[in-house]
């Protein structure tokens, strides 16, 4: 089930921890976050339209139907739920109620557009300490309409943005990543890693399928640009960054996790194409992997 390929991994973690298969009925699921006041997650059902949620007491359900091909979420720092909209191209927000997100609060913009013209179909998202909103743009939800509204792209290129809320500002910090993707901050916030799966639609040999990592400046400024770890096999989709800075990735076959030296520690097969994953409470790691969600546990012998 897991296989080490470094010690490192071996020495902090229980290798014998087992995959469990929570609920299946999905076409592509993509996104998942924990709701640590719910102890639940949820996830987007891409294809079908649709945000499913899932808890120990109460199992799969669907939350919201009819949600404009949501892709990946996080939650703002006062418990917002942040979605990236492939079908509004938009970065879209769910309300905190009562201490609960619920289904039927209405949503609002975020951002829509960046220099007066529309997103390409923003893709995944994090929140930084400082309150900012960092988010990838690619060109996936308007390709054609099974993951959005085929459309015309309006921007030149497909960015890795920033949105400052206190002065209203969206910025482009980087288009060096050919199809930017997942992302996620260092623990200390000095480093924002990248993933490009440009390969997904190019011809075979063409196109990328690695994570990038950027020094994150003073002022929230990009620099140094550089190739952190190629992802085989199947593409770096989504991934999440732990306390300690190893990077938990999908791929076609498994959770990859890797040091912040580059080093592959560990691959944790999943037998079905893993979409993305989020932390849950007390060492769960849960995956959304094709038509399903799966959660493993690991034992952190720190």
């Amino acid at each position: 089930m897991i296989e080490v390929l470094d010690t490192r991994f071996a020495a902090r973690f229980a290798v014998d921890a087992r995959l469990e298969k929570l609920c299946t009925g999905a076409v592509w699921s993509e996104g998942p976050v924990w709701l640590p006041g719910e102890q639940a997650v949820l996830w987007s059902d891409i294809p079908n339209n649709r945000m499913l949620r899932w808890s120990d007491a109460d199992g799969m359900a669907v939350w919201r139907e009819n949600v404009e091909f949501t892709n990946g979420h996080t939650l703002d720092a006062n418990g917002d739920l942040l979605h990236c909209s492939h079908g509004l191209r938009a970065i879209v927000r769910t309300p905190l109620k009562n201490g609960r997100l619920l289904a039927g609060t209405p949503d609002e913009i975020v951002v829509d557009r960046y220099q007066g013209k529309r997103l390409n179909s923003p893709n995944d998202i994090v929140v930084k300490r400082d309150g900012t909103i960092w988010f990838t743009d690619p060109p996936y939800g308007i390709l054609s309409d099974r993951e959005g509204h085929q459309a015309e792209r309006e921007q030149a290129a497909n960015h890795v943005f920033c949105w400052d809320a206190a002065k209203r500002e969206l910025r482009a910090a980087s288009d060096w990543v050919q199809e930017p993707n997942g992302l996620a901050f260092s623990p200390d916030e000095r480093l924002l890693y990248v993933s490009d799966t440009s390969a997904a639609l190019a011809s075979p040999g063409q196109g990328h399928h690695h994570i990038a990592v950027f020094d994150v400046l003073p002022g929230n400024h990009l620099a140094h640009p550089r190739v952190f770890a190629q992802v085989s096999p199947g593409l770096p989709d989504g991934f999440r960054v732990d306390a300690q800075g190893w990077l938990y990735t999908s791929s076609e076959d498994s959770v990859q996790v890797y040091h912040p030296d580059g080093s592959l520690l560990a691959r944790i097969a999943v037998p079905e194409k893993v979409g993305n994953l989020c932390f849950g409470g007390a060492g769960q790691i849960f995956i959304a992997a094709s038509t399903s969600l799966y959660r493993i546990t690991l034992e952190d012998k720190a």
